[in-house]
């Protein structure tokens, strides 16, 4: 993707942790589901979003098919990003101080190239 965009609605952090996984890590799937994304645990209890894309499920486990990090990034109106990916409605992009992190798609607008 790597476009610019700008960030059209800010957005707080809904979470003040992240889980960063690596392909290969087990996590525990609860029946919590919302549009491509369900809700799972780490080994240490630690919950977050996970891209359903990103899993391969048995039962109430799953497999990381890929490395993923639940970061969300707290933005302002205005702000330029650089957006590198986008996941089932939301965008990882970087900011101008180079942390990253997710923000919801409809908070942001693709500048013209």
């Amino acid at each position: 993707m790597n476009q610019t965009c700008e960030v059209i609605t800010e957005h707080h952090a809904s979470f003040p942790y992240s889980l960063d996984l690596k392909a290969g890590d087990s996590v525990r799937v609860s029946e919590r589901r919302e549009a491509g994304w369900i809700w799972c645990l780490d080994k240490d209890g630690v919950g977050a979003w996970i891209p359903e894309t990103y899993l391969k499920q048995e039962g109430h486990k799953a497999t990381m098919l890929a490395d993923y990090n639940s970061t969300e990034l707290t933005t302002k109106t205005g702000e330029e990003l650089s957006c590198i990916k986008e996941e089932g409605g939301w965008i990882w992009c970087a900011n101008q101080t180079g942390q990253q992190g997710w923000v919801p798609k409809p908070k942001v607008k693709k500048l013209p190239v």
